[in-house]
C-alpha cells in the first residue's frame, strides 16, 4: 500500500488527514525503517507494509475513539496502534505501555522528532501499572500482544465505569470463548464485534468492544504469573 492508496483507504473509513499528518506519518514511516536497522522493532521492513499493517490497521479503531478521550495502548510495541492514533487525532490524549525499554526509547525519539504533545511513555509492567492507575482512562487499547483473557485481566480495571477496551486481533472465536467468564467477573459486556479484511491481501481481523458496566474487585489484576496459570473462575 503506498501513501496515495493509503490516503484513498483512510477516505473509505471517513478519515481524512491534514498536511501536517501526512508528513508526520511518512516521517515516521522512515524513522521506523531506519531505528529498525539497529534495533529490533517490527519485523515488518518495507515501507508499504508498514503503511498496510501498522498504519492503517491501526486506524481501523478511530471511529470508536470520542473527543477528549484519555485513551491507554497496552503492550504499543513500536507505537501501534497508539502513535499512529496520537497523529491523527490531536483532540485525545494517549498513553502508551511497554515492558521493553528499547520500543519505549524509539518512542521517546519519535515523540521529539515529530513533536507529539499528546503523549505520555510509561516503560512498566502493565499488572503494576493497572494498580497505580485503577478507573483512570476512558478507552484501552492493545494490538497483538497476548491472548484475550489476560489481555481483559490487565485492562478492564484501569477502565473507568462506561469506559470501551477495544482488543485488535486477526481472529477470536477461540480466545473469546475462553474470556466469557473473565468478561463476566470484571463486570463487563461483549458491545460489537467488528471483523473485516484488510485491504489489497485480505487478510482477517477483528477489532472487538467490551464495555465495562461497574466497578471491578480491587484484587484484580492480580500477578502476572496467576493471570497466565490461573484463568478466572466463578467462586461459590
Amino acid at each position: 500500500m503506498n501513501k496515495d492508496l493509503f490516503l484513498e483507504e483512510l477516505n473509505k473509513i471517513n478519515i481524512k488527514l491534514t498536511t501536517k499528518q501526512i508528513e508526520q506519518l511518512d516521517k515516521y514511516c522512515d524513522l521506523l525503517l531506519e531505528y529498525n536497522k539497529h534495533t529490533n522493532l517490527t519485523a515488518i521492513k518495507e515501507k508499504e507494509l508498514v503503511y498496510l499493517k501498522h498504519f492503517y490497521d491501526s486506524l481501523t479503531i478511530n471511529k470508536y475513539i470520542k473527543e477528549n478521550d484519555n485513551v491507554l495502548d497496552i503492550g504499543t510495541g513500536a507505537g501501534f496502534p497508539g502513535m499512529v492514533l496520537a497523529i491523527v487525532r490531536p483532540d485525545i490524549t494517549i498513553t502508551l505501555l511497554d515492558s521493553n525499554n528499547k520500543k519505549i526509547k524509539f518512542l521517546e525519539y519519535l515523540k521529539n522528532k515529530l513533536n507529539i504533545t499528546n503523549v505520555t511513555l510509561i516503560h512498566d509492567r502493565a499488572e503494576k501499572f493497572a494498580h497505580e492507575n485503577l478507573e483512570k482512562f476512558d478507552v484501552v487499547t492493545s494490538r497483538a500482544v497476548a491472548r484475550l483473557r489476560i489481555l481483559l485481566e490487565l485492562s478492564i480495571p484501569v477502565l473507568k465505569v462506561n469506559g470501551l477496551f477495544i482488543g485488535m486481533k486477526a481472529n477470536l472465536d477461540e480466545e473469546l470463548e475462553e474470556s466469557i467468564i473473565t468478561i463476566e467477573i470484571l463486570n463487563s459486556e461483549i458491545l460489537k464485534r467488528e471483523i473485516f479484511k484488510l485491504p489489497i491481501e485480505n487478510s482477517n481481523r477483528e477489532n472487538i468492544l467490551i464495555i465495562k458496566n461497574n466497578h471491578c474487585n480491587s484484587e484484580y489484576p492480580r500477578e502476572y504469573d496467576k493471570i497466565i496459570k490461573k484463568p478466572l473462575v466463578k467462586k461459590c
